[in-house]
């Protein structure tokens, strides 16, 4: 079991995500992972850095914690040949650390650069295994080209590539999503506890692991935490269909107005009970997942860190499935 570190791209700034990477090395975190978004979820976070810039100063600043991107969107925001240039350099300023997350992305991020976003989570799904198939032939090396139903590669070549190539977690919330991670992926990506998920990843033949996010927001009472998850990350609550269709920050607010702290508290392991993030962690642990990402919502993070160094590392590490999860 390893277990990483959520940087909040949406809720802080690039200077202070590169301390806190560093900080979450030193506590014995095994990876960092950060969203690569262009809006935050709620315009109270405030951020929204740019994601490639900050993992390669936070690579710069740390010797052993992996860097993973959770997710990026190879197929609008940004063109497949970027994603493969800019994954191969960070591969090789951080010494073969990073680990390239990837995903069919969310309208809030994509929209922006004025070429729509596809309606249909099918064509989301075509666009994602064109963007991997080119990625996939560039890494190979070479002059390539590539005409695909929706994208296209004209003579490029990355010449930059490290010995070993980065791994490639594919996000996946069901079967056909699943099935992709495992043709083209080498580990899957979720955030969901579903055994489901990472069934239907190694029926299709997936080997690798398993990445999954674990909402958590640690203060030194429950409600305090539920009360900062409420002001700052109840879009969390929406669930995948609302957070991938929704356009700004705005619609997000309008979308979680009715959010109460009891449902947070059904949702995030709150306060300062290490029980309860030993039980949130244990689900997914079930749910076959074996690389956990502690999405830490509450207002202090370097309290977090210091409760996870003193309260929860040991334990964590030391999880296994408690038993066939349904």
């Amino acid at each position: 079991m390893e277990i990483g570190y959520k940087l909040a791209s949406e809720a802080y700034g690039p200077q202070e995500l590169v301390r806190q990477a560093v900080r979450a090395e030193a506590a014995g975190f095994d990876f960092v992972e950060m969203s690569d978004h262009y809006h935050p979820w709620l315009d109270v976070q405030g951020h929204s850095s740019f994601t490639w810039t900050v993992l390669g100063a936070i690579a710069a600043r740390t010797e052993r914690v992996a860097l993973v991107t959770g997710v990026t969107c190879p197929t609008i925001r940004y063109h497949p040949a970027i994603i493969a240039q800019a994954a191969a350099t960070l591969a090789l300023v951080s010494d073969g650390r990073f680990v390239l997350g990837v995903g069919s992305g969310e309208r809030l991020n994509e929209h922006v650069v004025g070429r729509g976003f596809p309606d249909t989570v099918r064509e989301r799904h075509e666009l994602l295994r064109e963007a991997l198939e080119i990625i996939r032939l560039l890494w190979r090396g070479g002059y390539r080209s590539y005409d695909g139903k929706h994208l296209r590669l004209s003579d490029a070549r990355v010449f930059d590539l490290p010995e070993e190539l980065p791994l490639i977690a594919v996000a996946a919330s069901g079967p056909r999503s699943a099935r992709l991670a495992a043709e083209l992926g080498d580990g899957l990506f979720a955030t969901e506890d579903k055994a489901s998920i990472v069934r239907d990843y190694r029926d299709a033949g997936g080997s690798g692991p398993g990445y999954a996010e674990v909402p958590v927001a640690w203060a030194p009472d429950e409600r305090t935490a539920a009360r900062e998850v409420l002001r700052t990350s109840r879009w969390a609550l929406t669930g995948w269909k609302v957070m991938s269709e929704l356009p700004n920050p705005a619609n997000f607010d309008a979308a979680t107005a009715t959010v109460r702290e009891e449902d947070v508290l059904e949702k995030f392991a709150c306060g300062p009970d290490p029980e309860r993030y030993l039980a949130a962690v244990q689900r997914y642990a079930d749910a076959g997942f074996d690389r956990l990402v502690l999405q830490n919502a509450g207002p202090d993070p370097d309290g977090f860190i210091d409760f996870y160094q003193s309260e929860l590392a040991q334990s964590l590490r030391s999880l296994r499935p408690s038993g066939a999860a349904s």
